[in-house]
């Protein structure tokens, strides 16, 4: 199975496809991963030590990066056989990772971000919690008669259900919360331009509809894919409940069944949000040239009554759905900030002197006298901030914030 492609903003893609793997080659990845997880322990407890020296000794000023951890590998494969069995590639790339880890959380301490927004410093890896994931650039692997073969004598059976647009320059080899492995390699993305259609649409996210645009064909309704499986979910969670484990203690065989019951049921409704969303978005793409999107952010909610609800609309999985099809079809997006979009009238452009409860459904302009349905009206000042102005709005340009394109 291959989960759509995912770029990421450098001029790359991410194309993943499910993996068969036999007893031996799992064998041999869960070795690898122990080592690449031994390697990532390493890297943490030298960190911890240079950040404990520094603290007490402040005039030394001991480094942990990259070419004192690669030093560390490098000693630690001559004196361990069991470390130098295993391949340098997964185990170089995991130090490359806990760099680009090290680095993020310093970056976001220098800059005085709230806690809750810092990305944490790297932790520990324990074997029981960490799923595997190894790295392999393109001297650790190689596609072969439809295999993937990784150093170290792995050959993996992938599951091709669409072909590898070029050549890839690494894989990301990794199993989920269910159990399940796959490949995930990255490929120069290609733009795949569609026929112009001479149309645009502004889009206007929510609750109760998750896209409410200005074409009535083209909008999302909530499709509830959490709430039909609220029941299950809850099943298990009771089943983890009553067979939790003390502090302290090993988890027990029953109480592992029922966590990876409810990981597969999770697993499921992220997989029909994704499918719902991605469909939606392509269909949007391929009938319209531009599309003006609201850049609503719905981290907010999560500490809302409607952090449930909001949550299983999966707006900003949608959101990224839809930048990315645009990005891979070359259709101009346009991300619009939300303020006063629920206030602004989308047709004379005149302004609420209060902002309307969410109660209010409908939208009356006071000045112009048009009336419309709350969301239609914000999906047509997404297209007039954006620029994109609708027939019949000619000159009107909404103040607000500046629009910016897609990345």
């Amino acid at each position: 199975m291959a989960t759509p492609a995912e770029a990421d903003g450098t001029g790359y893609a991410r194309y993943t496809y499910r993996l068969r793997v036999s007893s031996t080659a799992r064998a041999r990845l869960l070795g690898e991963w122990d080592r690449c997880r031994w390697v990532w322990n390493e890297c943490v407890a030298k960190s911890k030590a240079v950040h404990a020296h520094n603290k007490a000794h402040p005039m030394d000023g001991r480094t942990c990066g990259p070419a004192q951890l690669d030093r560390m590998l490098t000693e630690a494969r001559e004196r361990t056989p069991w470390l130098r069995e295993g391949s340098s590639v997964p185990q170089q790339q995991t130090i490359r990772d806990f760099g680009r880890s090290s680095a993020k959380a310093q970056k976001d301490i220098k800059s005085r971000l709230p806690p809750r927004q810092r990305a944490g410093m790297p932790k520990w890896k324990t074997k029981r919690e960490a799923d595997p994931t190894l790295n392999y650039t393109r001297r650790g692997f190689r596609l072969k008669d439809g295999r993937l073969c990784l150093a170290g004598e792995i050959v993996l059976a992938v599951v091709w259900s669409r072909d590898l647009p070029a050549d890839p320059s690494s894989v990301r080899v990794y199993q989920d919360s269910v159990g399940h492995w796959y490949a995930s390699f990255v490929v120069p993305a290609q733009v795949r331009p569609l026929p112009l259609t001479g149309r645009v649409i502004g889009v206007d996210w929510g609750v109760r509809e998750t896209a409410t645009t200005t074409s009535q064909a083209h909008d999302l309704p909530h499709a509830q894919h959490g709430t039909k499986a609220r029941q299950k979910l809850t099943r298990y969670d009771r089943m983890m409940a009553r067979r939790k484990p003390k502090k302290g203690q090993a988890a027990s065989k029953g109480y592992r069944e029922a966590q990876h019951l409810r990981a597969k049921a999770c697993k499921k409704v992220a997989r029909q949000r994704q499918d719902t969303g991605r469909k939606w978005a392509k269909r949007v793409v391929t009938d319209h040239d531009a599309v003006a999107v609201e850049d609503f952010r719905p981290k907010f909610l999560a500490r809302t009554s409607m952090a449930r609800k909001a949550a299983d609309a999966a707006i900003g999985a949608t959101k990224r759905a839809l930048t990315e099809m645009g990005r891979k079809h070359a259709r101009d997006v346009r991300l619009v900030h939300p303020a006063h979009t629920t206030m602004d009238c989308g047709r004379c452009g005149a302004r609420t002197k209060h902002a309307l409860p969410l109660s209010e459904r409908t939208y009356t302009c006071t000045a112009c006298g048009v009336v419309s349905p709350r969301d239609k009206n914000s999906a047509r000042v997404m297209l007039v901030r954006a620029g994109l102005n609708p027939a019949g709005v000619e000159g009107i340009r909404l103040s607000g914030p500046p629009v910016r394109k897609a990345a």
